[in-house]
């Protein structure tokens, strides 16, 4: 051989004399056909999931030993044998052959190893989903087995109109409802979900703040009637896109888009649903576009933003009668103003009764039209039973839906089963775990129950969520004062974005300072301003500070205001220092809140699993 010729020339043809080309391609190939073999053996004999990944580990091990073995060894008629070296010329012969003898060895060797791998990433990628499955369901062991988890986030408006955010925001609350009706599918609720829009965050970062192993994610293109909808579902483990697809419809069939999506989901994750996949309920396309738009400003909580929801909502009942979810929808914005005092507060409880009716008349099975009523029920006819019967038909109804569980941990918590509230407010928060308002509930129970370390932790984190959350300042600073520290108190009050609320926790906290003077300020001007709306806070302000006549006339205008702060008060801590008068237990009875009349209310609630 030349001195001359190339040392890899030399090496690829060692290579070729010692027959490892042949050795890599029968391995390979042989490999590819034993994890297809493999592929059908695990579900027909029911073999561990993780069976296909360690017979493919062992294959990739395997490769280098065997070449080793085969550039060391050599079958002979003697048997195994190390191979020997080269006779002279032997290299030379087989580098100066032709093209055609020197290749065929080296692309064999290659297809056999590329077959081998294309087995192995076809079996990373059948048992990788599920094995994230699995991995979620030995996370959550308190929630019993789980199928699969996913967060839904919102869509993003690729329309060249920025006002039809609310189409694409919408478009993605309706599939997560979709999917939260599938029972073996843990969603994500949209609070926490939609808390991450226009973050700029990546999907396992996500995915492990809301303790989920999927997330949907997907845009929504909308011009005239047209709509584009493209949807992907990513793994969150490592960010490896499972599937996806792009819907071209019209709007008329906006409603089969979201159908084909879930089912699609589903699919992907593998979950075996108990009878037919959900689907949507379907309605004009306009009255849809309305009611998503409606439903957006609703949740704003601002009096501009209700009065335009209800005006959208009518709209949408124009055009579409029948439309159960609209007036849901609108039963809930007619509640809003009785709470923000936008219309009398029996005029506008009326109006909510009637819209949640209506909507009952249509869909018997809406649970947001029961979770109305309770509502009306408690806060305008102060009737708790009845507000306890529509709740837990609420909660039969939708079991998961954490606005409505909340809605059962209010009612708990008026019942004083305070232990069971938590227990219940917890549990939302963990399928919702950004939601402020959440925090801000488990704080205000755990005041209640006298668990003030835990308050103030809830609270704080709401606030953290939330920074100008109205009342959540106050609520910190009543717990302050109970912990006996009214200097952080006072820190915490002068906070408060709210004046009114802000009022009544000066009164308070200047009174513990020992600081008369301001707090009589503090309450004159209280008085001035907000009597009507606030006479209930007052009273217990006024308890606070030890004046029990003054606080009882208040607590009398309450209930001649209809006031709905009257629902705690059986609870409520700064009325301890009135609890021994004489008057107490009576007024109690009287609005239906002594101990006896709450514990003969029947209320069922069980932890979902």
């Amino acid at each position: 051989m030349s001195n001359h010729t190339p040392g890899y020339q030399r090496f690829f043809a060692e290579l070729k004399r010692r027959r490892v080309f042949r050795v890599m391609a029968v391995y390979g190939i042989v490999g590819f056909v034993l994890l297809q073999l493999v592929d059908l053996a695990v579900p027909a004999l029911l073999l561990p999931e993780w069976t296909y990944r360690l017979v493919a580990l062992f294959l990739l091990l395997g490769f280098p030993v065997a070449i080793v073995l085969a550039w060391a060894l050599e079958m002979t008629p003697e048997g195994v044998r190390r191979t020997v070296e080269a006779a002279p010329g032997e290299l030379t012969e087989i580098i100066a052959a032709p093209a055609s003898k020197r290749w065929p060895a080296g692309v064999l060797a290659l297809v056999g190893m590329t077959t081998l791998l294309a087995g192995v990433w076809y079996v990373g990628r059948q048992s990788a989903p599920a094995a994230a499955v699995d991995r979620v369901a030995e996370a959550t062991p308190a929630a019993g087995p789980v199928s699969a988890s996913i967060a839904v986030l919102p869509f993003v408006n690729m329309s060249s109109d920025p006002e039809q955010e609310f189409f694409s925001d919408g478009i993605s609350e309706e599939l997560l409802n979709l999917l939260a009706k599938i029972p073996e599918l843990k969603v994500a609720a949209r609070t926490s979900s939609f808390s991450f829009k226009d973050q700029n965050l990546e999907i396992p970062e996500i995915a492990d703040r809301l303790n989920v192993a999927h997330v949907l994610e997907g845009s929504v293109r909308k011009a005239d009637d047209q709509v584009r909808i493209t949807a992907q579902l990513i793994r969150a483990e490592d960010g490896y896109h499972l599937w996806s697809d792009t819907w071209d419809r019209s709007l008329e069939n906006i409603f089969a888009i979201q159908d084909e999506i879930a089912a699609d989901v589903a699919e992907q994750l593998k979950v075996t649903l108990l009878g037919e996949a959900p689907t949507v309920a379907e309605t004009d396309p306009e009255a849809y576009a309305l009611y998503l738009q409606a439903r957006q400003l609703n949740r704003q909580v601002t009096a501009e933003g209700i009065e335009r929801s209800i005006e959208l909502f009518q709209r949408a009942l124009d055009i579409d009668p029948e439309y159960a979810a609209a007036w849901a929808g609108l039963a809930e914005g007619r509640s809003y103003e009785a709470s923000f005092a936008l219309r009398p507060i029996d005029e506008a409880y009326s109006l909510a009764r009637d819209a949640a009716s209506e909507a009952l008349a249509i869909d018997p099975g809406s649970a947001e039209a029961h979770a109305q009523l309770g509502h009306v029920e408690l806060l305008s006819n102060g009737d708790v039973a009845a507000a306890a019967r529509h709740y837990e038909e609420a909660i039969r109804l939708a079991p998961t839906d954490t606005d409505i569980l909340t809605e059962a941990v209010t009612m708990l918590r008026i019942l004083g089963r305070l232990d069971e509230a938590i227990a219940l407010q917890e549990y939302a928060l963990a399928r919702d775990p950004v939601n402020a308002t959440g925090h801000f509930r488990l704080g205000l129970i755990y005041q209640f129950a006298g668990r003030l370390e835990e308050a103030i932790a809830s609270t704080q984190t709401a606030l953290d969520l939330s920074p100008g959350r109205i009342s959540a300042q106050n609520l910190l600073a009543t717990i302050y004062l109970l912990h006996g520290e009214p200097e952080t108190a006072l820190e915490a009050i002068r906070q408060e974005s709210l004046e009114a609320w802000r009022l009544v926790g000066l009164v308070m906290v200047h009174h513990a300072l020992g600081q008369p003077a301001e707090s009589d300020a503090a309450l004159s001007r209280l008085m001035e301003e907000y009597e009507e709306g606030w006479a209930y806070n007052i009273a217990y302000a006024l308890a606070y500070r030890g004046e029990a006549d003054h606080a009882f006339e208040m607590l009398g205008k309450a209930v001649e205001y209809n006031d709905p702060g009257l629902t705690d008060m059986a609870i409520e801590p700064m009325f301890a220092n009135i609890h021994d008068d004489p008057r107490w237990l009576p007024f109690l009875e009287s609005v239906g809140r002594s101990p006896e009349q709450l514990a003969a209310i029947d209320f069922e609630v069980t932890l979902p699993k």
